[in-house]
């Protein structure tokens, strides 16, 4: 059996040390059936903007979604972030943008992708502009075709592309995404440089963030089951939620650690 034990970063190292990467499905929200059905807590980006202020800014979110798409759920506020897993990002309100028009072999995948699933009810296309998403969390019956047909799309775009793995989800992006890749870039530049990364994720898309910080002496931090890399882990985004809101008023995050 599994023990557990309770780690809290200590108020004088809970500001000016730490840099805070958060996901965002699964992570600060609850995974839904549906990708355009997420439904944000009221009180997450007062959370945040408080979080922020603490570590003097070095607060970023790190997601697949893209840009356009995060930061109206995260209104009124506007954080640093990154999408697409990390082909767009901004810092400190400069961006730094992916055109899908650079991207012709998947615009024209993203259509054929549509074609062939349509006779599979529940599988759903997301396109994303730079990367594409099939997910079949409505269909579980379809999952082998999903990622059959996911593969074979990949195989077809060449080495300029890969396939990433999720829950209940296939994306092809290209080659040079990552979250790890990203989370390096932030910790290049100020507010972010010289401080102890924190990553925060749920699915297999995060564990090359967690690579990256784990390779920083940082914290990772998985939430839910699953096998990790990971050196924290906490049960949901609801734990996850109220750990922020115990950081930003009180300035300690309570973890749960295997040992």
């Amino acid at each position: 059996m599994r023990k557990t034990s309770t780690q809290r970063i200590p108020a004088s190292n809970a500001g000016g040390d730490y840099a805070l990467f958060l996901d965002f499905d699964g992570t600060l929200v609850d995974i839904v059936e549906r990708p355009d059905a997420v439904a944000v807590d009221p009180a997450l980006p007062g959370i945040l903007l408080r979080l922020q202020e603490r570590l003097g800014g070095a607060l970023a979110v790190i997601s697949g979604r893209p840009i356009a798409f995060l930061d109206p759920k995260l209104a009124p506020y506007q954080f640093d972030i990154a999408g697409l897993h990390g082909l767009e990002h901004r810092i400190a309100g400069r961006h730094y943008e992916c055109d899908p028009e650079d991207h012709p072999q998947l615009r024209a995948m993203v259509e054929r992708l549509g074609d062939i699933v349509a006779p599979k009810p529940g599988l759903i296309v997301e396109d994303k502009g730079c990367s594409v998403a099939l997910h079949w969390r409505q269909a579980p019956q379809e999952k082998e075709f999903a990622l059959a047909t996911a593969h074979a799309a990949a195989e077809a775009l060449g080495s300029d592309y890969r396939l990433q793995h999720g829950k209940a989800v296939a994306e092809i992006l290209p080659a040079a995404a990552g979250k790890g890749k990203v989370i390096e870039r932030f910790l290049q530049e100020s507010p972010y440089k010289g401080r102890r990364p924190i990553f925060v994720g749920d699915d297999l898309t995060d564990e090359n963030g967690f690579k990256t910080v784990n390779a920083h002496d940082g914290l990772s931090v998985r939430i839910g089951s699953g096998e990790t890399i990971a050196k924290v882990r906490l049960e949901s985004p609801a734990d996850l939620r109220h750990a922020l809101s115990t950081w930003a008023s009180e300035g300690s995050l309570p973890f749960d650690v295997d040992e």
